[in-house]
C-alpha cells in the first residue's frame, strides 16, 4: 500500500498483528471410513435409547440435557423434539414433582426449546414472602440446575430473578468446598451459564466433566468424542480452504493497519452455527464478517474523510463500473467485496436461492452507513451527538443486524421472503442482540478508542447527555445487557412470531459469541491470550479417546 501525505494524520490503532498468520494452510485431515463408521454405529444406539426411554421419566430429561451439553444434539433434533413437546404436553396436566433438580431441569429444558412453561412451577420452593427456601441451601444438584433455568427468564419474572440471586449467593459461598469435579462444575456454570455459552466450547468442557463422573455412561462419552473428533477434521478444512483465499487476496500486506484476524473471524462463525450442513454457510459467513473487520478499521481508523466519502458512495452503489472513483489503495477491497457476494449468487443460484443476495447486500450497505455516520461526527469537530441519535446508528455499527441476516443466505433450509423481511426490519430479537454486541464492546474497548483520534462510544454520550460518572454509564450498560438476554428468551416463547427456530437460535448464537469474547476485554482485537486458547481447544487440538 502506497503510503500517503495524510498518514501523518490518520488515527492509527496500530493493532496487533495476526496469531495464526497461515497456519491452517497445511491443515487438510481426512475423515477415514472407520470413523464415520462408529460415528453411525453409536448414533443409532442413542437415537434408539432416545425413542424407547420414556418421556415422563427422570431418564429422559437427564438423557436429554446430557446429550445436547455433550454436543450431539444435532444428531437427534427431531427425536428432542417430539420427546420435549410430550413432556411439556404431560406438565400441564400433572406437576407434582417436588424435586428441585428435576423441576428446574424440566423447566429448563421446555423453555430452551421454545415452549412458555410457567415460572409457578417454582413457588412450592419458596416461602409466603417469596423468598426460596433456606432448607434448599444444602440441595447442591438442585441449586445448580435452578441457577440454569434462571437464565431462561423474560423481563418481570419476579420468581426466577430471585432464584438467580439466591443459588448465585449460595453457590459462590459453597463452591471452594466442594468435591473437585463439582467444583469445576459450579465454577463453570458461575462464569458462562448454559444459555451464554457458546455450543462448542461447551461441549469441549462437558465433555471432560463428565469422564469424571463415575456415573458416565462409556458410551456415549465416546460418542461424544469421536463426534468432537470428527466434526474438528470438518472444520479444519473450511479453516484450510479460506486461509487460501485470505492469503490470494493479501489483505495482510496491502492493508497492514487493518486486524488481520482471519481464523478468529472463522471462530466466531463457528460459535453461530458448527453443524456440518452448514459448511457453505459459514464459508460464505466468515468471508463477509472478516470484510465487515476490515471495513471497521478502515473507517475507524486510516482512511481520512475525503477518502470515505467516495467509498461509502461506491459501496452504496455496488457496481464494479463505480470503482474508478474509490481511492486507489483501496479498490483491491471493494473488488473483493464484490467477488465475494457475486460468488454466493453464483453458488446459490444453481439452487434458485439467489434472491437472498439482495437482503445480505442491503445489510451490508447499511452497516457501511453506519461507519460512514460516525466518521462524520468526527469529522465535523469531533461532534458528540445525542445519546439517542447514537444508539440507533450504534445497534447498526455493532454489526449484528448485519450478521443475523447475512448468516441464512447460504443455508440449505428454506427461509421464506417473509422471514427475510422480518429480519431485516429489525425486530425485538435482533435490536436486543445488536444493543447486548455494542454495550459489551463499548465497555470492553472504548478507553483504549479514546487514547487516539476516535469518535465517542455510547458510554461517553451517556455520560454526557446525563451527567453521570464512567461507573454509573456501565451499571446503566449492563442492565441493558441483562435485559437484553430477557428479551432475546421472550422471542422463543413469541406466539405470533412466526419464524423457525433456527433463524431465532442463530441470533441466540451471535449473542453468545459477544458474551463469550467481550466479557472482560475485547479478546478480538487483543487476540493473543484467552481467545489463542480457545481456538486451540476448538480447532487444533483434539479430545483423546
Amino acid at each position: 500500500m502506497a503510503a500517503s501525505s495524510a498518514d501523518k494524520s490518520r488515527p492509527l490503532a496500530n493493532f496487533s498483528p495476526t496469531v495464526w498468520g497461515y497456519h491452517f494452510l497445511s491443515y487438510t485431515p481426512e475423515i477415514s471410513s472407520q470413523e464415520k463408521h462408529e460415528v453411525d454405529e453409536l448414533k443409532e444406539i442413542f437415537r434408539k435409547m432416545l425413542v424407547e426411554t420414556c418421556d415422563n421419566s427422570t431418564q429422559k430429561l437427564v438423557l436429554i440435557d446430557t446429550i445436547q451439553r455433550l454436543g450431539v444434539a444435532y444428531h437427534f433434533d427431531n427425536e428432542i423434539e417430539t420427546s420435549i413437546q410430550n413432556i411439556f404436553d404431560a406438565s400441564k396436566q400433572n406437576d407434582n414433582d417436588d424435586n428441585l433438580h428435576i423441576v428446574s431441569l424440566r423447566f429448563r429444558l421446555v423453555r430452551q426449546q421454545g415452549h412458555y412453561m410457567s415460572s409457578d412451577v417454582f413457588k412450592q420452593f419458596t416461602n409466603q414472602d417469596g423468598k426460596f427456601k433456606e432448607t434448599l441451601t444444602n440441595d447442591v444438584q438442585g441449586l445448580l440446575s435452578l441457577y440454569e433455568a434462571s437464565h431462561l427468564r423474560v423481563r418481570d419474572e419476579e420468581i426466577l430473578e430471585e432464584a438467580l440471586t439466591f443459588t448465585t449467593t449460595h453457590l459462590e459461598s459453597i463452591v471452594s468446598n466442594l468435591s473437585n469435579n463439582n467444583k469445576v462444575e459450579v465454577s463453570e456454570a458461575l462464569t458462562q451459564p448454559i444459555r451464554m455459552t457458546l455450543p462448542r466450547m461447551g461441549a469441549r468442557k462437558y465433555i471432560s466433566i463428565y469422564e469424571n463422573n463415575d456415573a458416565h455412561n462409556h458410551l456415549l462419552l465416546k460418542f461424544a468424542k469421536l463426534d468432537f473428533n470428527m466434526l474438528q477434521k470438518l472444520h479444519q478444512r473450511e479453516l484450510s480452504d479460506l486461509t487460501r483465499w485470505w492469503k490470494d487476496l493479501d489483505f495482510a500486506n496491502k492493508y497492514p493497519y487493518a486486524r488481520d484476524r482471519l481464523v478468529e473471524c472463522y471462530f466466531w462463525i463457528l460459535g453461530v452455527y458448527f453443524e456440518p450442513k452448514y459448511s457453505r454457510a459459514r464459508k460464505m459467513m466468515t468471508k463477509v464478517i472478516q470484510m465487515a473487520s476490515f471495513f471497521d478499521d478502515t473507517f475507524d481508523a486510516y482512511a481520512t474523510f475525503d477518502e470515505l466519502e467516495p467509498f461509502n458512495d461506491a459501496i452504496q452503489r455496488w457496481d464494479i463500473n463505480a470503482i474508478d472513483s474509490v481511492p486507489p489503495y483501496l479498490r483491491h477491497a471493494y473488488q473483493a467485496l464484490l467477488d465475494i457476494y457475486s460468488e454466493m449468487e453464483q453458488e446459490l443460484a444453481k439452487e434458485f436461492k439467489s434472491d437472498r443476495v439482495y437482503y445480505a447486500k442491503y445489510e451490508m450497505k447499511k452497516l457501511v452507513r453506519a461507519y460512514f455516520k460516525e466518521a462524520q461526527w468526527l469529522n465535523d469537530d469531533n461532534h458528540i451527538p445525542k445519546y439517542e441519535e447514537h444508539m440507533e446508528n450504534a445497534m447498526v455499527s455493532a454489526g449484528y443486524m448485519m450478521g443475523a441476516t447475512t448468516c441464512l443466505v447460504g443455508v440449505d433450509e428454506f427461509i421464506s421472503q417473509e422471514t427475510f423481511e422480518w429480519i431485516i426490519n429489525e425486530p425485538l430479537i435482533v435490536r436486543a442482540s445488536s444493543l447486548i454486541a455494542r454495550a459489551m464492546d463499548d465497555i470492553a474497548g472504548h478507553e483504549v478508542e479514546q487514547q487516539r483520534e476516535h469518535g465517542a462510544s455510547l458510554i461517553e454520550c451517556y455520560m454526557k447527555d446525563y451527567g453521570v460518572s464512567k461507573q454509573e454509564a456501565y451499571v446503566k450498560f449492563q442492565k441493558e445487557v441483562t435485559n437484553g438476554w430477557m428479551d432475546i428468551n421472550k422471542e422463543f416463547f413469541c406466539l405470533d412470531v412466526q419464524v423457525p427456530k433456527f433463524v431465532l437460535e442463530r441470533v441466540l448464537n451471535f449473542t453468545r459469541v459477544i458474551n463469550t469474547l467481550y466479557k472482560e476485554k475485547d479478546e478480538y482485537t487483543n487476540s493473543k491470550g484467552k481467545f489463542k486458547n480457545m481456538i486451540i481447544t476448538l480447532l487444533v487440538e483434539s479430545v483423546e479417546i
